[in-house]
Parts: C-alpha cells; sequence; structure tokens
C-alpha cells in the first residue's frame, strides 16, 4: 500500500526557513519521481517543485525558484523541501506526491503524479 506522510509545516514569521518530510513507503522509493505542490482555499493546487528519479534532476515553481530546495534521500524513502526567506504568500497546505515519470517537461503536471500525501499546513505571517 502506496503512502506518502508529510510533516514539518507549522506556523513562521516571514523571513523565516522551515523544512518539510515527507517519508514514503509501500513502493521502490528510488525509482519514482517525487514532487511538492501547494494548495490555498479557492485555488487550484500549484507545483512548487520536483525531483526526477531518473536523471537526479530538480525542477521549480517560479515563485519559489531561488528560495526552496527539494532534496531526496533514497536509502531512507525521504524527500525534503528546504523553505528559506518565507512570504506571506507561501501560506498553503503542501502536499507531496509520487509518479512514476521522469520528464523533465512532465514534472510540474499534478496529472502524472499518481500518489498523494495528507499534506501539512504552512502558515506564515507578516
Amino acid at each position: 500500500q502506496v503512502q506518502l506522510v508529510e510533516s514539518g509545516g507549522g506556523l513562521v514569521q516571514a523571513g523565516d526557513s522551515l523544512r518539510l518530510s515527507c517519508v514514503a513507503s509501500g513502493f521502490t522509493f528510488s525509482s519514482y519521481s517525487m514532487g511538492w505542490f501547494r494548495q490555498v482555499p479557492g485555488k487550484e493546487r500549484e507545483f512548487v517543485a520536483a525531483a526526477a528519479w531518473v536523471s537526479g534532476a530538480t525542477f521549480y515553481g517560479a515563485s519559489v525558484k531561488g528560495r526552496f530546495t527539494i532534496s531526496r534521500d533514497n536509502a531512507k524513502s525521504t524527500v525534503y523541501l528546504e523553505m528559506n526567506s518565507l512570504k506571506s504568500e507561501d501560506t498553503a497546505v503542501y502536499y507531496c506526491a509520487a509518479s512514476r515519470s521522469y520528464y523533465y517537461s512532465h514534472l510540474s503536471r499534478r496529472t502524472i503524479y499518481a500518489s498523494w500525501g495528507q499534506g501539512t499546513q504552512v502558515t506564515v505571517s507578516s
């Protein structure tokens, strides 16, 4: 049974840093691309970052590029999202997701991810 469990969310102030974790189980983690998305009420789920499983390449959404870093530890079946210089507009529920696709150009698409976690809330106060 595929399971993704996010943690690390919380309430922080603008300019602070936070690290999210997502522990995976039930599948061969090293053979999956992993992505982070976020969503606020009333809006579509937005792509944040992804790490491809073949090349190891990383890819970021425009609004977080240069501030967020995705990394993965295949030995621990865990993907991380390091978030720096947080802004109030980063407030959202953050989800991790897993996909067998490894095409760089596909990794920002929600539809390629078959498995999702339950999400963790990040709130940034200004």
